[in-house]
């Protein structure tokens, strides 16, 4: 919001000070210099720049209000000489009507006209000038203010939307897994509801936060894993390792579950093997590191099966937060299967909860 000229406390003590300064000077120089009476020296000097002040005022103002597209310094030009116009008028007006019988300060009045015109039209116009600037540069940041917050809620909604994309996925195999073993092994379809509940409570806490500590999101992801073990048995094992100077660490939620799932997708369904899926977490240069590696067989694998959607979905919320396209990495060697997740570290961690 643009700040009105009345309404700004340092450009009314600006005005103030700079007028009453002037009006000092001009009325030294006009009883040293031009050997005025003291009285008509002030009087002239407070008519002049009281009214010259008005003028300034008066086009700041204006041009809060009205800017041209078009011939814009035109207009300003236009407008300060007619403006410098109507205050000498006045001005002079103001002055010979007091001090219309003094015919030696009429003379002298009538010849500094020029002058003062000159003066009068310069201050004004550099006022004009300097609020078209003011104005316009004002207008840009707000501009800009609100392109970055329409940018930002953009950018949250869409992060909203994909973490909100995640959950249904899960979900629905979650219910057909335990719609399988109600009828075969009830006791671990009770079982896996009371992980799923804790894991959906898990999900809602975290729903408006933008980051959690590592610790939090680990803990987060072995409710998911605790779910999965119920659904694959012994054929799934998980090795966590977390390095000393992480559990300080910052990132954003329910960031490492696609990752896994996409492990456990690709390492488990195509064979009847058990497997182990190796999740790493160490700092180095200010940045976390987190580390999945799971068997991988490209020969056992379904062609064009799912969508792809977990890693995209992860490499997009990294790019949204970061605007970095580095931040996640993927690699095949010796039938492991490695995704490498980095994670830069917010400046201010203290107000990212």
């Amino acid at each position: 919001m643009i700040k009105r000229p009345l309404s700004d406390r340092s450009f009314r003590w600006t005005l103030i000070v700079t007028t009453y300064v002037f009006l000092l000077i001009y009325g030294v120089v006009l009883i040293q210099w031009y050997r005025l009476s003291p009285a008509i020296a002030w009087a002239d000097s407070a008519v002049h720049l009281l009214l010259l002040a008005f003028a300034v005022l008066l086009i700041h103002h204006n041009l809060s209000y009205y800017r041209p597209g078009k011939g814009r310094y035109v207009f300003v030009i236009s407008y300060s000489t007619v403006l410098t116009g109507l205050w000498l008028a006045a001005a002079t007006c103001q002055l010979k009507y007091f001090f219309h019988l003094d015919t030696v300060y009429a003379q002298w009045l009538n010849q500094s006209l020029p002058v003062h015109f000159i003066i009068g039209w310069l201050v004004i116009t550099g006022m004009g000038l300097r609020s078209l600037a003011f104005y316009d540069m004002v207008e840009q940041r707000e501009d800009l203010a609100r392109k970055e917050t329409s940018e930002r809620l953009s950018r949250e909604a869409e992060l909203y939307k994909l973490r909100q994309q995640l959950q249904p996925h899960f979900l629905f195999n979650s219910l057909n897994s335990i719609n399988a073993l109600i009828a075969i092994r009830p006791q671990e379809a009770r079982e896996m509801v009371l992980r799923l509940s804790d894991f959906l409570r898990g999900t809602l806490r975290r729903e408006d936060q933008q980051w959690i500590l590592l610790p939090e999101e680990l803990q987060y992801l072995q409710w998911y894993l605790d779910i999965e073990k119920v659904r694959f048995g012994h054929r799934l094992s998980t090795e966590v390792v977390a390095q000393a100077g992480t559990d300080t660490l910052l990132m954003p939620p329910m960031l490492l579950q696609p990752v896994v799932e996409n492990a456990i997708k690709y390492g488990l369904y195509d064979t009847t093997d058990a497997i182990t899926i190796t999740i790493k977490a160490w700092v180095q240069d200010n940045m976390l590191y987190v580390q999945v590696q799971n068997p991988y067989d490209s020969a056992l694998q379904q062609p064009h099966r799912g969508t792809g959607f977990g890693l995209s979905s992860i490499r997009r919320r990294l790019y949204l937060l970061f605007a970095r396209q580095d931040l996640l990495e993927t690699s095949c060697d010796d039938l492991i299967f490695t995704t490498l997740i980095k994670v830069p570290q917010p400046h201010d961690k203290s107000n990212n909860n």
